[in-house]
């Protein structure tokens, strides 16, 4: 072989090397699938871009991430049997659709443990929350890399205005199936309708359903100021939304790309707390723009609150952990314990 054809062979061999290389990398390289149960607006949108942006940074832009508005890849709990199995890689949904598959997260619904944005960074972002994560991998398969900070969920209705338990009795509300939030708007004296997310709208509209219950910038981002006029603004639960991955999925990964997806949900949680502090206000004064009326509750919610945590506490305690596993988070939110 002469000089020349040397030369030829080895610029050939080198040419090949480096196209496989490249076609290793493209097949490594992914675009996940990310369900969210909100809409555009919506804080879960807005941590899910966050989340996207910042997984393509870290990652070197090897990785990305297309969302999934509206329910699009089924109702919230599908999403984490989805997930469960590997067939979905990220959802973003609301912590009471988590509770079925992963009681112990249920601490964080039962009405009015969480009583500000501080308390809730500090639970989900604290000792508590790493447990809670831990519990979640082991009973449901899926893995919390983010949490969306959404807000108080209100009262919304399209009846007439409620200050007090009495003006809630005869109101049809529809809740999520979840057994904690189902028996607090029993202890308040009424049979709430358990409804799928993505069947609410539908429901409220055609009257099926009179009212529900969603943080103010969820009620702006589904649009439900046109089915609803009034709203209570009651404190009795803060919504937290995690962001989940696939712990299938995610152990999949080799350990730089799981680095990059631990990262981007942190980062994206502490964005998704600064996104709710600037825009909520502006998002109250918007629906009231719109034609909706905001009452407070009566004697600054002193019913409520007494009906329903001596009622529904108790019930929750083994589910949750035990009761001491309760009294130890209120012990670090500076509470008594019950």
């Amino acid at each position: 072989m002469n000089h020349k054809n040397k030369v030829v062979k080895a610029l050939s061999l080198t040419a090949g090397l480096l196209f496989a290389a490249g076609v290793g990398l493209q097949a490594q390289a992914k675009t996940f699938k990310i369900a969210v149960g909100d809409g555009g607006g919506s804080p879960q949108e807005a941590l899910g871009k966050k989340f996207v942006e910042e997984l393509k940074e870290r990652s070197g832009g090897k990785h990305s991430a297309n969302l999934f508005l509206n329910g699009q890849l089924g109702s919230e709990q599908d999403t984490v049997n989805d997930a469960s199995i590997g067939t979905l890689d990220f959802s973003i949904l609301a912590i009471n659709n988590v509770t079925p598959f992963s009681p112990t997260v249920g601490v964080f619904t039962l009405p009015y443990m969480i009583q500000s944005l501080d308390e809730a960074v500090q639970l989900t972002q604290g000792p508590v929350g790493k447990e809670l994560v831990e519990n979640t991998i082991r009973d449901a398969g899926v893995r919390i890399i983010g949490w969306t900070y959404s807000g108080f969920r209100v009262l919304s209705n399209s009846k007439k205005p409620i200050k007090t338990l009495e003006d809630l009795q005869g109101v049809v509300v529809r809740v999520p199936k979840n057994e904690i939030m189902i028996d607090t708007y029993k202890a308040w004296g009424i049979n709430p309708t358990p409804m799928a997310w993505s069947e609410t709208f539908t429901a409220l509209q055609q009257r099926v359903v009179d009212g529900q219950d969603n943080p103010y910038m969820t009620i702006y981002s589904m649009k439900f100021d046109e089915v609803q006029k009034y709203i209570t603004n009651i404190r009795y639960l803060f919504s937290i939304e995690p962001l989940i991955v696939s712990e299938a999925v995610f152990q999949d990964q080799n350990a730089a790309t799981q680095k990059a997806i631990l990262d981007a949900g942190e980062a994206a949680t502490k964005y998704s707390a600064k996104f709710l502090a600037e825009s909520e206000a502006a998002i109250k004064e918007e629906l009231v723009k719109r034609g909706m009326q905001i009452d407070d509750p009566a004697n600054g919610e002193k019913e409520w609150i007494e009906k329903a945590t001596k009622a529904v506490w108790p019930k929750f305690y083994e589910s949750i952990g035990g009761k001491e596993k309760l009294n130890a988070v209120l012990k670090s939110l500076g509470r008594d314990a019950v």
